[in-house]
């Protein structure tokens, strides 16, 4: 399940439906489906789409995507840290940015215009919908894995545009979840 944090505010929430409730209030939808344990950790991203085909159509219909796919992210995959440095800086995207996390723990940092930094870890079961021009960045937790179904609006994939305002700096980059491995420990 995931874990908010707001530094700010000194504000650390675990219940599911208290986590829906104050990211709606920041704009950024949060789920939670149950249902993760009844697929198989070894299914493929084929099996994972039909598995989830009813949700995924849900969500089409409710945000007009078009495509849907399973990203893969491992230790292993050549060229991580260079593809992880395109997301760690603050950003924002002409769609929506949509993850039903799979497998694995990820961190986004959501940066409301005119309120405070809010950090979401995500895990398995865990869907957020950061909607289209909101400031934000991800980072991966120190698994440093992660497969989530994504949802796109164009068929071509969403461009980061950076903000250069130096936010994200003031932020570790740290999963804050108990089971969770540190940043720095592989």
């Amino acid at each position: 399940m995931a874990i908010v944090d707001v530094p700010k505010k000194e504000l650390r929430l675990t219940d599911s439906g208290q986590i829906s409730a104050y990211l709606s209030g920041v704009g950024i939808d949060y789920e939670r489906w149950d249902n993760i344990a009844e697929l198989g950790p070894d299914a493929s991203d084929a099996e994972i789409l039909a598995f989830y085909s009813d949700e995924i159509g849900v969500l089409k219909a409710k945000g007009g995507y078009v495509t849907a796919d399973v990203i893969n992210i491992t230790p292993e995959l050549p060229g991580l840290d260079a593809m992880l440095d395109k997301f760690n800086k603050e950003h924002w995207h002409d769609e929506d940015e949509v993850r039903f996390i799979v497998r694995g723990h990820g961190l986004f940092h959501i940066a409301p215009e005119g309120g405070d930094v809010v950090a979401i870890e995500m895990e398995a079961g865990d869907l957020i919908r950061v909607p289209r021009g909101t400031r934000h960045w991800f980072n991966l937790c120190g698994d440093r894995t992660i497969r989530a179904i994504r949802l796109f609006q164009d068929v071509s994939g969403w461009t980061p545009h950076y903000t250069n305002s130096g936010v994200d700096a003031g932020f570790e980059p740290m999963c804050f979840g108990v089971n969770h491995i540190p940043l720095g420990v592989r």
